[in-house]
């Protein structure tokens, strides 16, 4: 015992003496005579409200214990246990007998009782019996209170003091005048039953109001008796310190039952809570699943569509429409598919992490089903690329052709109009010899002139079958205009072989020769076929690719103009011809002299058609100098964009290399891994205006109609699939390190188990793929301390530890499978048995729970959720609707189904 600021301190220890105290305290006028009535009220209440159990009770403390009848029965109902039978009798020495199996039962629990004997309480003495009261209620309503290892009073103390902290006007330092105001009281109902009690209607000012409150409330609503009387409370200037402790260990038995029932509401609700989590992740990633999907399946049909209008133009619609898909439609799918994949792992470390099964997606939406959907997606882009660029040069020459062959037959068709007519014409029949001698070597000029159009006649033939062969799309306007071509192609062959053989029998009649202009019609036709031959090559188009085909060109065109000196020769004798008919027909005025009976040339013709090859000459050049210039800057397009494929693809492969490099977590602690990670994307992400200046180069490229570079061996292609690669790559990586800083962080393993682990795992690891067959698997175990005998033993744990790395029989573990079971080894994590026994705390100890307990000790959300999910109890004695809590939760760690 001891003073401390005029008031009394004790720690209550049910081995002091009680007498000795309250001698002690009256010798030091310490002692109120008002703490006896208040004990003997408190004590009395205490006593009745575990003899009412038995159905009894008791009015006078020091009386109604006398013949130990009533104490015996008290004894027994606080401790659970049975004493031995009572003597019957009413003589002293029955009462004796026993009051004293009572206090050999108090002293057979550990307590000493001092200056405490039989006789005492027989004789009805007050305080000794005040002080046995006092010394069961220290043993069995003070004792088990324990708060951080203290004593029992000062366990009780700190659990006042912490429950009342956070209320005004509120301060807990002892068990006397700190609850006289009634506050103290009225915060304990609050703080664990805030809907019995406003605390914040209450004053200090009102301390009777305050102290009837609480003591109504408490008796009401919580089955604690009144122990203590306010008026008693207020007109002591200090409360008895043992009553105050008796009737406040009441409310703390009362209130520890909500508490352990918080705590199992707490931990249920925290299992709910990922497993809702979980359930939210998997509905998450079956929706994008299906879009995903859903917009392949879309996509394909149009991939994979080979039909066209046979028109130039639209097929460069198309090629259009597939840049557009690319550059517009794809890029948020590969976003979408890297969500994907990054949501799925993380979903797995979550169910790993919190001991439940893995997560098995919908039939055809597993990450693998994803992965061939997309890649069949992939090839089908590439075929619909490279078909489009084909059917491009196809539809392109189709178009050459088209204009080639109506370029040659208006050259035909203008040639050969008039000749039927002139074929079949009886004008000879009126001439005289010197005219029709004129007239058949007219006609044979006519056969030479027809000979030599023999060669353009199947050109343009060879020209419609190649349309036919190429499906040109106007195929058959192209065969009807051959076809007529062909025919009357044949008809002036017929007619030309009858004027020949009527000249032939004319001739022997009429024979007259004009060697002038017999000179003259075989010179100016050649050399007219010539002129027709050479302005139709000087207009005729062209298509090249590279610079040594216009080169080639060019070349051709310089032997060409290097023969105009000869041709003008031959134009100049010619012409010289017609001036010497001309001076011959003055000098002999020889009518119809001037024409020439022997063709249809005329030397204004001959001189028009040299003018317009004269002429065509210099166009040429210009139409061959543009076109080179075309060709020198698709070259430059060429060596730009090889120039700039050649640096980004090697970049692209050691971004590539340095992220494989990190992910086998070769580079510090996984928060360095996770931050060289971030660098690297955030890199990468900078790096994208080169792969967009790229993209501008190439579009360049294909609207330069350009198909090969010999400068690069990196296409477009292979540059967009190697940026979405290390994109996925580096999302991939970084998701992994998470996981592995998710799993460890949660697990409570250390940065030096978790480098262990990884250094172990990549040191068996040869061949730096990701994973382990199972021979590695052993020596990396063996390697980090498993005991893994050579023995059948030996073998059978081993593939046990197999099924569980591998329960898929792949034949191989990967780190995060290896990284999990470590995980598990090392830590430890909820179960369903703990689960079950929560649930048993909020059921009573029932086998079964209530929809109506669910709600009540469970947020609502919770609540509900274990109320849709939750099997009906099926066993004997169930009240309807009962709930299975067992199954549900075995359930959770899917050792069940639901």
């Amino acid at each position: 015992m001891m003073m401390d600021n005029g008031v009394i301190t004790n720690n209550y220890e049910y081995g002091d003496g009680y007498m000795e105290q309250e001698e002690e305290w009256e010798r030091e006028g310490l002692l109120d005579p008002a703490w006896e009535k208040q004990q003997k009220k408190t004590f009395t209440a205490w006593c009745n409200s575990h003899l009412r159990k038995a159905g009894t009770g008791i009015e006078n403390i020091e009386d109604d214990f006398r013949n130990g009848l009533k104490l015996m029965l008290l004894l027994e109902v606080i401790s659970g246990e049975t004493l031995p039978k009572p003597d019957r009798g009413k003589m002293r020495f029955h009462k004796i007998a026993n009051v004293n199996k009572a206090l050999d039962f108090i002293a057979s629990k550990g307590v000493k009782l001092v200056s405490i004997g039989a006789e005492e309480i027989v004789d009805g003495n007050l305080k000794m019996t005040l002080g046995m009261i006092w010394t069961i209620i220290l043993r069995f309503a003070i004792q088990d209170i324990s708060v951080e290892e203290m004593t029992a009073k000062e366990g009780l103390l700190l659990w006042c003091q912490r429950k009342t902290a956070p209320y005004k006007n509120v301060n807990v330092q002892n068990f006397h005048l700190s609850f006289k105001d009634g506050l103290a009281f009225c915060a304990l109902i609050h703080r664990h039953r805030p809907d019995l009690i406003d605390y914040s209607k209450l004053s200090k000012d009102n301390p009777l109001e305050n102290l009837n409150t609480a003591f109504d409330v408490a008796e009401k609503y919580l089955d604690i008796p009144r122990m203590l009387d306010p008026d008693d409370l207020q007109n002591t200037a200090m409360p008895d310190e043992r009553a105050v402790m008796t009737y406040v260990s009441s409310y703390y038995h009362c209130f520890s039952g909500a508490q352990k029932a918080e705590t199992a509401a707490n931990r249920i609700c925290k299992v709910l809570k990922v497993n809702q989590e979980n359930e939210r992740l998997m509905e998450e990633y079956e929706r994008l699943a299906s879009d995903l999907l859903d917009w392949i399946r879309r996509t394909m049909p149009w991939l994979n569509s080979r039909q066209t209008d046979n028109s130039l133009a639209g097929c460069q619609k198309k090629l259009e429409d597939y840049r557009t898909y690319r550059r517009k439609h794809k890029p948020p799918r590969v976003e979408q598919k890297a969500k994907l994949e990054t949501n799925f792992n993380t979903l797995q470390t979550k169910l790993r992490l919190s001991n439940r099964p893995a997560y098995m997606p919908t039939e055809g939406k597993m990450v693998s089903d994803i992965a061939q959907a997309w890649k069949g997606l992939e090839i089908a882009e590439k075929a619909f690329e490279e078909w489009l660029l084909s059917e491009m040069m196809r539809l392109e020459r189709l178009e050459y052709l088209a204009q080639k062959f109506k370029h040659k037959a208006d050259i035909h068709e203008d040639w050969t109009r008039g000749k039927e007519e002139m074929l079949q014409s009886q004008d000879f029949r009126q001439c005289k010899l010197y005219d029709i001698k004129a007239l058949k070597k007219k006609h044979e000029a006519f056969e030479s002139d027809l000979a030599a159009h023999q060669d353009r006649v199947e050109q343009i033939a060879a020209i419609a079958q190649e349309l036919n062969t190429l499906e040109y799309h106007e195929v058959g306007a192209v065969n009807a205009r051959c076809q007529r071509i062909c025919g009357q192609w044949d008809r002036l062959g017929a007619l030309t072989q009858r004027r020949r053989l009527a000249l032939d029998d004319a001739e022997r009649v009429l024979e007259q020769i004009d060697l002038l202009h017999l000179e003259f019609a075989k010179r100016a036709a050649p050399f007219n076929n010539w002129l027709d031959g050479t302005r139709e090559d000087l207009v005729d188009m062209f298509i090249v690719h590279t610079i040594e085909e216009i080169s080639g060109l060019m070349d051709a065109h310089a032997r060409f103009k290097a023969t105009l000196g000869e041709a003008d020769k031959e134009y100049q004798a010619i012409v010289n011809l017609v001036h010497q008919v001309e001076s011959i027909v003055k000098q002999h005025q020889i009518p119809g002299g001037l024409e020439n009976p022997y063709t249809t040339l005329t030397a204004h013709e001959l001189n028009r058609k040299w003018s317009d090859v004269r002429q065509l000459v210099p166009q040429r050049d210009g139409t061959l100098a543009a076109e080179l210039r075309k060709q020198q800057n698709n070259e430059n397009l060429r060596r730009q964009f090889a120039e700039k494929a050649n640096a980004v693809g090697p970049w692209i492969e050691r971004q590539m290399d340095a992220v494989t490099a990190i992910g086998m977590g070769l580079q510090g602690s996984l928060e360095d891994q996770l931050h060289r990670l971030k660098e690297y994307e955030a890199g990468v992400y900078a790096y994208k205006p080169h792969i967009e200046e790229l993209e501008r180069i190439h579009q360049a490229v294909q609207e330069g109609m350009i198909f090969e570079n010999r400068y690069s061996q990196y296409t477009m292609e292979t540059l967009r699939v190697g940026w979405e690669q290390l994109l996925t790559s580096i999302n991939r990586t970084i998701n992994e390190v998470e996981n592995q800083i998710l799993t460890r962080d949660s697990k409570g393993i250390t940065q030096e188990q978790l480098t262990e682990f990884r250094a172990s795992f990549n040191h068996f690891d040869k061949n730096r793929t990701g994973r382990l067959a199972p021979e590695e698997l052993k020596s990396c175990l063996v390697s980090l301390g498993y005991s893994i005998g050579k023995d059948r033993q030996g073998e059978l744990d081993f593939q046990r530890i197999l099924a569980v790395v591998d329960p898929n029989n792949t034949g191989y573990v990967s780190f995060d499978a290896f990284l999990d079971f470590m995980t598990r080894e090392s830590t430890d994590t909820d179960t369903a048995e703990q689960v079950i026994d929560s649930f048993r705390i909020l059921a009573g100890d029932k086998p079964y729970i209530t929809a109506d307990e669910l709600r009540r000790e469970l947020p609502p959300d919770q609540a509900e959720y274990c109320v849709a999910r939750m099997p009906p109890y099926r066993g004997p004695n169930a009240p309807p609707h009962a709930l299975d809590y067992m199954a549900f939760s075995t359930a959770l760690y899917g050792e069940t189904d639901l």
